[in-house]
C-alpha cells in the first residue's frame, strides 16, 4: 500500500489542462477561463452623473446655502441615453439623471433634494466642490484593462462584468468528459425490479452528479455484470473521454474483474491500493488515450475517494489551481477520538458554531463505509494521519469541508 499523498501525486501527474475552446458569453457560466477577459471599451465612456440633480459649475454656487440659495438659469436636460448636446456656461444649470453624460462646462452635480426649480430657473441651496457626484470616464475600468484572470471559474457576477466590457465570446478550457462505469451483479438501477440478492446502484449516479457539479460532462456507461466480457464491452464506451472511472471490482475477490480486464488491455497500474480508510481498494492506470481511476464499491468509500482523487483531476483538467482543492479549516472536537492505526483515516462529521463562536466538529459515532444516510448528512471530513494519537474532546483538529458544488454567484 502507498500513502494518500503518494497516490495523489502519481495520479495527478497524469493530467494537464484541456485545450481551449471559444464559447458565447451566455453559455460561459461555470466554465474556466483559458485566457484573461480584457475590456473592449472604457466604462463609463464619459463623465456621468452619480445622482439625480443638477449639472452646474461649482464656482457658480460656492456661496449657496439653504438660507441664501443661488439662482441659475435652466437650459436643458441630460438623461441616460439622451445627452444634453450644449454646454453649461456661467450662471447656467442642466437637469441631470443618474448615469447621464455630464454636459460640457459642468464640473459638479447638486442633488435634487438641495434644489428647487421651475420651468426657467433652479435655486441651489448647497455649495458643492468640483467633481461632486460625478463618475469620471473610466471610473470602473478602461479599454484594454484585464477584467478577469486566466484560470478563473466564471460566476454570474463575472458574466455581468464581461458583458459590461463588451466581450461577447470567451476562451475557456474544454469541459472534461468523464465516463462512469458501475460493476456488479448485485446492483440494479433505481426503479428497476430488484432480485432477491440485489441492491440499488448509487455510486454511478452520485459520481455523475459530482462530475456535473465540478463543471465536467459525465457519461454513464451503465452497469457491467461480474464477467470479464461485460466489463470489457461496456468499458469501450469510454472512447473519446478524458477519464474512465469505475466503481467496484477493484479489490482482489473472486468476482472483482476490473483489475483482470485492465491487465488484458495492457493497462499498467500505477496505483493499486492506498493506505486509507475508507477507500483502500483504489486503482489508477493508463493504456492508450483514456486513463482509468478505479474507485471502491462501498458507497461512502466511493464518495470519499472521489472527493480526494476525482475532484482534483477535474480541477486540473479545467485549468484550476490545486491549492484550492482541499481547503482545510480548524474546528474544536465535541467528542474524543481514539488512536488511529496505520491507515490514513477520513472521519465523516458535521460542523456547527459553538456558543463562543468557535467552529465545532462532531464525528459520527458510526463510520461504516456502507452508511449512506450519515454520509449525506456530513458536511466535512476529519483527516487523521497514520498512527495518530488519541484526541480529547475540546482539541482543535483540521477538517475538510465537503464542498462538492463548483458554482458560485
Amino acid at each position: 500500500m502507498i500513502s494518500v499523498t503518494e497516490a495523489r501525486a502519481r495520479i495527478l501527474s497524469a493530467f494537464a489542462p484541456l485545450p481551449a475552446e471559444i464559447v458565447a458569453l451566455p453559455d460561459a457560466l461555470g466554465r474556466v477561463l483559458a485566457e484573461p477577459v480584457v475590456a473592449r471599451l472604457t466604462q463609463p465612456p464619459f463623465h456621468a452623473a452619480a445622482m439625480d440633480g443638477w449639472a452646474v459649475r461649482a464656482a457658480d454656487i460656492a456661496a449657496a446655502t439653504a438660507e441664501s440659495p443661488v439662482g441659475l438659469r435652466r437650459i436643458g436636460e441630460s438623461a441616460a441615453g439622451h445627452a444634453f448636446t450644449g454646454g453649461v456656461g456661467a450662471g447656467e444649470a442642466v437637469r441631470i439623471f443618474t448615469g447621464a453624460p455630464l454636459p460640457d462646462g459642468a464640473d459638479a452635480v447638486v442633488m435634487q433634494e438641495d434644489c428647487s426649480a421651475d420651468d426657467t430657473h433652479v435655486r441651489v441651496g448647497r455649495a458643492v466642490v468640483a467633481g461632486r457626484f460625478i463618475r469620471e470616464a473610466g471610473f470602473d475600468f478602461a479599454l484594454g484593462q484585464e477584467l478577469l484572470p486566466k484560470g478563473r471559474r466564471l460566476t454570474a457576477r463575472d458574466i455581468a462584468l464581461a458583458a459590461g466590457g463588451n466581450v461577447p465570446w470567451l476562451s475557456v478550457h474544454r469541459r472534461p468528459r468523464i465516463a462512469i462505469l458501475a460493476t456488479g451483479d448485485e446492483i440494479a438501477l433505481p426503479g428497476d425490479p430488484l432480485g432477491p440478492s440485489q441492491i440499488v446502484s448509487t455510486n454511478a449516479l452520485g459520481l455523475c452528479a459530482l462530475v456535473a457539479a465540478q463543471g465536467g460532462l459525465a457519461h454513464n456507461l451503465g452497469i457491467a455484470k461480474d464477467t470479464p466480457e461485460s466489463v470489457a464491452a461496456l468499458a469501450k464506451g469510454a472512447a473519446g473521454c478524458d477519464l474512465l472511472v469505475t466503481t467496484g471490482g477493484a479489490a482482489h475477490g473472486d468476482y472483482d474483474f476490473v483489475r483482470d480486464v485492465l491487465a488484458e488491455r495492457g493497462v499498467a497500474l500505477e496505483v493499486q491500493t492506498v493506505a486509507m480508510r475508507p477507500g483502500k481498494a483504489l486503482m489508477f492506470g493508463r493504456a492508450g488515450s483514456v486513463p482509468l481511476l478505479g474507485l471502491p464499491g462501498n458507497p461512502v468509500s466511493t464518495g470519499v475517494t472521489a472527493i480526494l482523487f476525482l475532484r482534483p483531476i477535474l480541477r486540473l483538467l479545467q485549468g484550476l489551481p490545486l491549492e484550492d482543492d482541499r481547503l482545510p479549516l480548524r474546528a474544536r472536537l465535541t467528542a474524543a477520538l481514539k488512536a488511529n492505526d496505520r491507515r490514513e483515516e477520513y472521519l465523516r462529521a458535521t460542523l456547527s458554531a459553538g456558543p463562543d463562536g468557535v467552529l465545532t466538529v462532531t464525528p459520527f459515532a458510526r463510520q461504516d463505509s456502507a452508511i449512506t444516510t450519515l454520509y449525506a448528512q456530513a458536511d466535512c471530513l476529519i483527516p487523521r494521519p497514520p498512527h495518530a494519537d488519541p484526541e480529547p474532546a475540546g482539541a482543535m483538529v483540521t477538517v475538510l469541508p465537503l464542498t462538492d458544488g463548483a458554482l458560485s454567484i
